[in-house]
């Protein structure tokens, strides 16, 4: 009997063995490429790339080059360095300015896959930080492909794009007109629509998506004039280009102050003294002050950002969203986004032993709507409408952080839902709320027990951590997590979230411009999760009340 099983087993591997399937050498425009061969189970396989270059060493302040190319095989199975960036606690930068380089997973069954659906991750850090690999802990990869490709059966590519001061320092002019970091992003998207067919990817299926930064860049390439026909479908998560820290108003003063610190001239002659600086030490200078107040909210130091360049962003963001007419998109936000900067600007909210003064939510408010009383007294009242007359110390709190929420991501991304639904001709559009509770809720600072979904919060789910991480996770996280990558993958597939592959727990409807309907995600979610007008009254108040409310001071 053991013997027979033996003889089994031994021609299961077998069989197994043969029936492996691998893109191999892969041919690119550059040249030739190997990457990785991953066995997932029974005649199913994986292929990943790392490090694949999609241009040239960029030049300081330019756009991207194509890549000259290379002879031989090129091994591409390590990440490459992110571009160049402050560390974390802003004492040093990390990365190389060599460093536009992607990353690229293809899913086999029985035989070698071809005509998949792609989709290219764009990473957020605030324009200032990240990479194409996102964070590392033990080597598990924050945006690792593998669970998404392999449980939707698409292609996922990630990539890296300048940041910081290299990214994104302009003057508003042509000596140094900002948005290189954009530019980047293109040409991945531009490079993945000429070369994905070899790797068994269609060309003509490609979806964008990305988070906070990444969010509103996935916006922005949508609706630039320079992405006509590349891109296919498009989901921004909790960030649009319509939000108040994706553009820039006035790039120059903050250029000029960067220009100070390295000893160069404000004049005519700054751009080409910046272009001979150390990159390190340019990337330093860009370090933004991260302390903040109710008066001065972190909101306001976040000065490096895209900017209205008359070419890659020729007018106001929303004015290009006739540019997107026909991409089908996803867009939404958390439902407590702005706890990441609330509790930063409010520290008390995070402290159940300590009361938020309601003079903290004014002078927040204050700092946010910026048009004086009569614009402060309605904002309190709408936002304390529900409070009763002896509000408790949780309801202030909360208030603060939906305050933050509104502001920072909810109504921005509201409003850019409504601008793709009424510009769409073909374009189909849907709105979500991601609510799946904090998993450090109650257990540590900064999350109080009452936290719902923080900032960044969905990354997790979105990239299938509690399918490859098991131990750190409960079944209602995989739960949660497989709807998300199902509706996502169901979306690039055909551009609705609800047909493809994959089973949904509900179905999603689309979002229009009568009826503004949105799927509530968690891991609870049912039919009635299906909702309508999110937020209204406070989505109406900054987009209609308080844009025609009198200035009663002059700044």
């Amino acid at each position: 009997m053991m013997v027979k099983l033996g003889i089994l087993v031994a021609v299961t591997v077998f069989l197994e063995a043969v029936s492996a399937t691998s893109l191999g050498v892969v041919s690119t425009e550059g040249g030739m490429v190997r990457g990785e061969e991953i066995r997932l189970g029974f005649r199913r396989t994986m292929d990943v790339f790392r490090g694949i270059p999609f241009a040239d060493i960029p030049g300081r302040f330019e756009k991207p080059k194509r890549h000259p190319g290379w002879d031989g095989v090129m091994k591409t199975t390590e990440y490459r360095n992110r571009c160049m960036q402050i560390n974390m606690i802003m004492t040093d930068t990390r990365g190389s300015e060599d460093c536009l380089y992607l990353n690229i997973w293809v899913p086999h069954g029985r035989s070698v896959s071809s005509d998949l659906p792609v989709m290219v991750w764009i990473y957020g850090g605030a324009f200032l930080a990240g990479g194409g690999m996102g964070a590392n802990f033990l080597s598990n990869y924050l945006y690792d492909g593998q669970e998404i490709a392999d449980r939707g059966n698409v292609i996922v590519v990630t990539l890296n794009y300048r940041v910081g001061t290299l990214g994104f320092l302009s003057t508003g002019e042509s000596d140094l007109p900002g948005n290189y970091g954009l530019w980047d992003q293109q040409a991945a998207i531009a490079w993945v629509h000429r070369n994905i067919r070899s790797f068994g990817g269609d060309p003509d299926n490609i979806t964008v998506f990305g988070e906070s930064a990444g969010g509103a860049s996935v916006n922005f390439q949508t609706i630039t004039p320079h992405n006509k026909g590349l891109i296919k479908r498009a989901i921004s998560q909790s960030g649009v280009a319509i939000c108040p820290w994706a553009i820039s108003k006035n790039p120059r003063r903050f250029a000029e102050e960067v220009a100070v610190k390295l000893g160069c001239p404000t004049d005519q002659n700054m751009a080409s003294c910046l272009k001979m600086t150390d990159p390190a030490k340019l990337t330093l200078a860009g370090t933004l002050d991260l302390s903040s107040s109710p008066d001065h909210p972190l909101l306001n130091n976040l000065v490096l950002s895209p900017v209205i360049d008359g070419d890659f962003v020729p007018d106001e963001p929303s004015r290009l969203f006739h540019n997107a007419a026909e991409i089908d998109y996803i867009a939404g936000v958390n439902d407590m986004d702005g706890h990441l900067f609330t509790g930063l600007d409010v520290p008390s909210i995070n402290s159940p032993l300590v009361d938020t003064p309601i003079d903290d939510v004014k002078r927040l408010l204050a700092s946010y709507t910026k048009q004086g009383k009569a614009a402060l007294d309605q904002a309190f009242s709408t936002y304390s409408s529900t409070w009763g007359s002896n509000p408790s110390g949780e309801t202030i709190k909360k208030t603060v952080v939906a305050i933050g929420t509104d502001y920072i991501f909810l109504v921005p991304t509201q409003a850019a839902l409504y601008l793709h639904a009424a510009n769409a001709t073909t374009g189909r559009t849907y709105s979500y709320l991601f609510s799946e509770p904090n998993r450090m809720g109650g257990l540590a600072r900064p999350y109080p027990g009452w936290m719902g979904a923080d900032h960044a919060d969905d990354l997790q789910y979105v990239f299938g951590k509690p399918f490859s991480s098991p131990l750190g996770y409960w079944p209602r996280h995989r739960d949660v997590s497989g709807y998300l990558i199902a509706y996502w993958t169901n979306f690039a597939r055909t551009g609705d979230p609800n047909i493809g592959e994959s089973g949904v727990p509900t179905a999603w409807p689309k979002f229009t411009r009568d009826g503004h309907l949105f799927l509530e995600i968690n891991s609870k979610m049912d039919r009635n999760y299906v909702q309508q007008m999110m937020r209204l009254r406070y989505v109406h108040f900054w987009t209609s009340v308080l844009p025609n409310l009198p200035m009663t001071i002059s700044e």
